[in-house]
């Protein structure tokens, strides 16, 4: 009991003079405990939004898009896509490239109609672009090629009320005005098999629909070898936009380049937005629970000043006795660290799994997959997130406790026992 760690630990244990202590004490842990499991659970959400967005759409979505432009806007043909495709591989900064067709259409099912944007793909090209194929249902990606057809994202899919084997009609328009009355021809109108369902568990999931890039070319008469863009994909995606694509200065066509970011990058943003508005507001409800310890520790003083007058007559002197209250307030932050820290701990770990559950209990979704780009709260625990959070939050305990230590070690031992 010589070590001023093993007085504060024995001030805790015994029964307080004062009720009142010991209440303020269980508040302030609490808080402390709270503050440390939201704060842990929040930034493993933030942990979680970022993986999945790094799985689901910087691995499926194209890094860049190259295409060109019409002379009055739009996207124009690439008559010689060879020719691009030679040029691109001299940039050592992309790995590979996909030459693609996209064209609006009507997909019509009995009395369901919606227009979508369709992408016509090479499935050998596509594969080393990106993973989207790993994301077609019951494997109909490894006959995409072969068997042809529409692959629609589940959210289209649902819209439409139609699975894998059924028939759509898919209306395109030809985009020809007749210069005299300024009305244009009647789209032309397809049969066409519905031969996949691609499901993401997200925003992209109404957003896709693939057809084999010969069978688009076919439909808007295209030959071989003209296409709309190339899909690029480079080492590093977060320098893209700041890549230079020297070797297509001299193109016979006017090119334009669109980036993931262009797109999705808001998405990366508001992450690290609201991961420091999340930081910043839970480290403020942490200390204000911790300085909750000053009014702990201010009435344990008052409780306990015969005590202190009594180890001052012993020999004690003033950094001895601010010691043991320094200890004392870290030792209510680290109760609040430990039971917070295993509580935030368990919640980030089983997350995903508990909202699902609620989801199952109240019957709607939180997340919904026509607005978020996942439907589910996912969830990454990063231990040196804990470790920063621990660390945080004993430096605002030691904080907190040095005011009345100060004041503990400033006593009068005569004025204290006079009283007695």
């Amino acid at each position: 009991m010589s070590h001023p760690f093993f007085i504060s630990l024995r001030y805790q244990q015994v029964k307080q003079k004062n009720p009142l202590v010991s209440l303020i004490s269980a508040f302030s842990l609490i808080g402390i405990a709270l503050g440390v499991a939201v704060l842990i659970l929040g930034l493993s959400a933030m942990n979680g939004f970022e993986r999945e967005l790094n799985n689901r759409i910087l691995a499926v979505v194209p890094h860049a898009e190259i295409f060109t432009l019409a002379e009055k806007g739009g996207i124009s043909v690439i008559e010689q896509r060879q020719n691009l495709t030679a040029l691109l591989q001299q940039n050592p900064q992309i790995v590979a490239s996909s030459p693609f067709v996209s064209f609006s259409a009507l997909i019509e099912n009995g009395t369901k109609l919606k227009v979508v944007q369709i992408k016509g793909v090479a499935k050998k090209a596509q594969d080393k672009v990106s993973q989207l194929g790993q994301y077609v249902l019951e494997q109909n990606w490894q006959k995409f090629d072969q068997q042809g057809g529409l692959i629609l994202g589940n959210g289209i899919a649902k819209e439409l009320g139609v699975k894998v084997g059924d028939v759509v009609t898919l209306l395109i328009s030809k985009n020809q005005s007749n210069a005299s009355n300024n009305k244009f021809e009647q789209p032309e109108r397809y049969s066409i098999y519905v031969t996949g369902i691609l499901r993401l568990d997200g925003q992209l999931d109404h957003s896709y629909a693939l057809m084999p890039l010969k069978q688009a070319q076919q439909l808007l008469g295209y030959n071989s070898q003209q296409i709309n863009g190339i899909e690029i994909k480079v080492q590093d995606p977060f320098k893209i936009s700041s890549m230079r694509y020297a070797e297509l200065q001299d193109y016979p066509q006017r090119l334009a380049v669109q980036n993931w970011s262009d797109k999705f990058g808001y998405m990366y943003r508001d992450i690290q937005l609201i991961r420091a508005v999340m930081y910043i507001s839970m480290i403020l409800v942490i200390s204000v629970a911790c300085f909750n310890v000053v009014s702990t520790l201010i009435m344990a003083v008052k409780d306990k000043q015969s005590d202190i007058a009594v180890l001052r007559t012993l020999g004690a002197n003033n950094g001895f006795v601010r010691q043991i209250f320094i200890f004392y307030g870290l030792l209510v932050g680290m109760k609040g660290c430990i039971i917070g820290t295993i509580l935030g701990i368990v919640l980030s770990l089983n997350l995903t799994a508990l909202i699902q559950a609620l989801e199952s209990i109240i019957g709607k979704k939180l997340l919904s997959d026509g607005v978020y780009f996942v439907d589910f709260l996912p969830s990454e625990l990063h231990w040196q997130d804990v470790l920063l959070v621990l660390l945080a939050t004993l430096m605002l305990s030691l904080l907190a406790s040095l005011y009345p230590a100060n004041r503990a070690a400033k006593l009068q031992p005569a004025q204290v026992l006079s009283n007695y």
